[in-house]
Parts: structure tokens; sequence; C-alpha cells
């Protein structure tokens, strides 16, 4: 892992298809998710249709900017962290190094959370932006979806960590 991966942003929707708004720190509840956030609250757009743990959901900074890079290239609309919908933002991570994550427990600014599974990109991201190309551009970087399994607060800047020693 490259030295000092760390939260980027945090962004939190109250609803399905709500605009994701910024936040500076979150609330971590155990076994739930940030307080306030859609997925947390059962109001998530799968949240009925497709059950499984969506406690936080978390993109390589380094992802948003490969796929902007693709679609700079192609000269389409790119992606803001926002519009990726997913809760943290990391920087000082590389995707695959993010995806490694499913199965192990990692810590954000002390609280413990375990990699679940990864997040493939779907094309909700891009209907509601009216914006094609979402699915191509973040295949193999989509991103991570988290259990939480401490309660406490996140702030940007606070660091990624885990032990290399675990086992998946």
């Amino acid at each position: 892992m490259k030295a000092f991966p760390q939260i980027h942003s945090i962004y939190i929707a109250a609803r399905a298809g709500d605009l994701m708004m910024q936040l500076a720190r979150a609330e971590i509840i155990a076994e739930e998710g940030i307080v306030g956030d859609r997925y947390a609250l059962g109001l998530g757009a799968f949240s009925k249709t497709k059950p499984k743990i969506r406690h936080v959901s978390l993109i390589a900074l380094s992802a948003i900017e490969n796929a902007n890079d693709q679609l700079r290239t192609k000269q389409q609309a790119l992606f803001g962290e926002g519009d990726t919908r997913r809760n943290l933002v990391i920087q000082g991570i590389s995707e695959s190094e993010l995806n490694d994550l499913v199965g192990q427990i990692f810590y954000l600014g002390g609280l413990a959370f375990k990699g679940t599974e990864l997040c493939e990109p779907c094309q909700r991201p891009a209907n509601l932006l009216k914006r094609p190309n979402f699915m191509n551009a973040f295949e193999n970087r989509g991103g991570l979806r988290a259990e939480a399994l401490d309660s406490g607060t996140i702030s940007n800047g606070d660091s990624l960590t885990y032990s290399s020693d675990q086992k998946k």
C-alpha cells in the first residue's frame, strides 16, 4: 500500500436519488452506517430489492481520476467525486489496493470496518446524471462496500490503516 491513505472526502444522500452532500465529518453507527445516509436509514435504491451490507461505500480518488482520464480521451462528460454515489473517497491508495480490502478488517480514523464486497459499477449514477459510460469508465474501479464494526466519528484526513498479516 502507498504511504498514508486517508479520507479525502465524505458524502451522503438522505434518500435514493437525492444529490450527494459533502461532509467534513460523519458519525458512524456500528452495524448501520453513516448517520443521515440513505442506506443507514433503509431508504437507498437497493435497500429492499438487493438486501446486503451497505453500511459504507468507498472509492479510491485515483479510480475517479483514471476513469475521468478515460472519459476525457473520448471527449465525454466527467464524473465528480459525489457523482460516483460512494460515501468515502480515499486518497493515497490505488483502486486495486482498495479492492484487496474485500474480506479484510481495516480502520478509518481508528474505527474498524470490514470490506464485504466490491461495488460493481451500475447504471444508477449515469441515469441520475443523464450521462452515459459510468459502467465502462468505472469497470474494476467502482469501489468497495464495507461493514461498520465500530461507532464513532470519522473526518476528512483520517488515515486508512490495516494489518497486512490478515488472512481473508
